[in-house]
């Protein structure tokens, strides 16, 4: 697990023939996450349709009880707004807003909601709460406010469930691990995991809810929220958009996706990059809020070495990067749950993992994983769900790129993986 897993990427879109183009609007891909609707990066310039699918867009004004909209694309309007926080890009989208000014101010609290929670859950400030907890490990307990317990407390959840898959006491592995931009780029040899890897175990972090304190029993050991803390800042910002009357919208924090409502009468687009093709992306899914989409990845934050390559996502049973899965993404009521459960089912693998979902917590979830033999599953109903941008072989392997005039489909019907059960969802 790691602070920050995902870039952002504009990329294109095309309507379909006789309709408006642009009728889906900019769109950006984020760490595995395509979401239609945010504001597009200038940098990658997005592909003129044929002259044939242009038409002649009336201008009509909506009625007193309509949300404005945007002539070019026939949908409500966006309000938008960008900032960098946790040390990554953040984005809204809020669809409709009748009141723009209202709007932006709803959008500025939101931001500042998520820097508010960095100076409490970053462990990378001194004087965070984490950092004390980490401070005091082996000595005494820490008291912390309700955001830090909330997070943890979800956190143990997950790591119960997933027998330890999903761990935020990895922090103890950090100064063995590197995979920041100024990265020396060289592994930790195999004796330097095994003495730090007895630290690494979420049993060892004793919490007193009555006292609102947490303890790291061990001298040494830390603990980190990359794999929780942004989806919880996600979370916290559509409390308050929705307090502000603004209750459809999108949300990108850290390259996860939360939405509330709709897009004006159809769900919020999220597309899946491709693992091995990171500009591109293989499917998109339509959800409607509440709703998060979260993708772990084994494309960010890597690097090679003596010929292996190396990313950012820990196994906690040996201590080196998780070698299961390719890509997984999970479809989750919240942001927080989305956020911790996709990096489980990545450590877990296909089978299990997908099994393992319909009991996680703050459920109910859907997953999509891709193995490291580009071989696609997922659980039960929800490739029926898939749009698909990339074939499917027999074998359920991502193969070559669909245009966009044949992209309309659901995921074709394919014979199930001999190597999976049924129970696993996998795509056929």
């Amino acid at each position: 697990m790691a602070r920050d897993k995902k870039a952002a990427r504009a990329t294109p879109s095309k309507a379909g023939k006789g309709r408006a183009a642009a009728l889906w609007g900019a769109s950006i891909v984020v760490a595995g996450l395509l979401a239609w609707g945010f504001a597009h990066d200038p940098g990658h310039r997005p592909r003129r349709p044929p002259q044939d699918d242009l038409v002649q867009i009336d201008i009509v004004m909506p009625d007193a009880g309509s949300p404005p909209v945007d002539v070019t694309t026939g949908l409500p309007r966006l309000t938008e707004g960008d900032r960098t926080l946790m040390g990554s890009p953040w984005h809204i989208a809020v669809s409709g807003a009748r009141d723009e000014a209202a709007a932006h101010a709803a959008i500025e609290r939101a931001f500042d909601e998520v820097a508010r929670l960095e100076a409490l859950l970053s462990e990378w400030q001194p004087g965070s709460e984490i950092s004390r907890v980490n401070a005091a490990a082996g000595r005494s307990p820490v008291r912390v406010g309700p955001e830090l317990m909330t997070c943890v407390k979800a956190s143990l959840e997950v790591a119960r469930w997933s027998d330890g898959a999903f761990d935020i006491t990895w922090a103890a592995l950090r100064g063995l691990w590197d995979f920041g931009p100024n990265s020396r780029q060289i592994p930790p040899t195999l004796d330097e995991v095994r003495a730090k890897l007895p630290l690494w175990n979420y049993r060892n972090l004793v919490v007193d809810e009555a006292a609102s304190t947490l303890f790291l029993r061990e001298p040494a050991m830390a603990i980190g929220l990359g794999g929780v803390a942004k989806g919880y800042a996600l979370d916290r910002m559509a409390e308050i958009l929705d307090a502000a009357g603004l209750h459809d919208f999108m949300l990108y924090g850290g390259g996860q996706v939360l939405v509330g409502g709709k897009r004006g009468d159809r769900g919020w687009r999220v597309g899946i990059q491709h693992p091995r093709s990171p500009e591109r992306y293989f499917a998109f899914v339509e959800v409607e809020g509440p709703a998060s989409v979260s993708t772990s990845g084994d494309y960010e934050h890597t690097w090679e070495h003596a010929g292996r390559r190396y990313h950012h996502i820990l196994d906690p049973r040996t201590g080196f990067p998780s070698e299961k899965s390719a890509s997984v993404t999970v479809i989750s009521p919240s942001g927080l749950w989305a956020d911790a459960v996709d990096t489980a089912v990545f450590i877990l693998g296909p089978q299990r993992g997908l099994e393992a979902l319909a009991r996680a917590p703050g459920g109910p979830h859907e997953g999509i994983v891709v193995d490291p033999e580009l071989r696609l599953s997922a659980t039960p109903g929800t490739e029926r769900r898939l749009v698909m941008r990339a074939t499917l072989d027999a074998e359920h392997r991502l193969g070559d790129w669909v245009d966009d005039d044949t992209a309309t489909g659901v995921v074709p019907p394919l014979p199930p993986r001999a190597e999976s059960p049924a129970t696993t969802g996998a795509v056929r």
